[in-house]
């Protein structure tokens, strides 16, 4: 088979622009792969609840971040556990938690209860070893870094 003169210029051109265009289809690097957002810094939490006469409280306690305020408002128990204990002037409930957002999240309630009983109950909120929020009342006691 005979060429012409430009048929033998463009043959090797076209071969020569299909290695090029094969080369980089080759070439073309691998998306990078999503890296995983680090770790969220825990910070200690310390909650401690005292009374200033011998009693048996009710406390709820924030001792996990929930994942967003919409799965806490519907069902805000399933993050706040509940123990009964029994406190007094020498005698505290402590209780330390690692928390990601304690300033969203961390809480510590306790309550005597109905009854004319007025044990003046304390509680205490530590982040970090830095007592941030304090509280007492005659019947209970709320200490939180968040307004609720």
């Amino acid at each position: 088979m005979i060429f012409g003169r430009s048929a033998r210029i463009a043959l090797p051109a076209l071969v020569a622009a299909t290695v090029v265009t094969a080369g980089g289809v080759l070439s073309v690097s691998a998306p990078a792969v999503a890296q995983d957002p680090p770790p969220p810094v825990l910070h200690n939490v310390k909650y401690s609840v005292f009374s200033e006469q011998p009693f048996y409280v009710d406390i709820y306690y924030r001792d996990v971040d929930p994942p967003n305020w919409a799965a806490y408002s519907h069902n805000p128990y399933q993050f706040s556990p509940k123990v009964e204990a029994q406190v007094g002037p020498d005698q505290q409930w402590n209780l330390d938690v690692q928390l990601a957002d304690p300033d969203r999240w961390a809480m510590v309630a306790a309550t005597s209860g109905a009854g004319e009983a007025r044990p003046n109950v304390h509680c205490v909120l530590a982040v970090d070893g830095v007592v941030v929020a304090t509280h007492q009342g005659p019947k209970g006691a709320l200490c939180s870094i968040r307004n609720w």
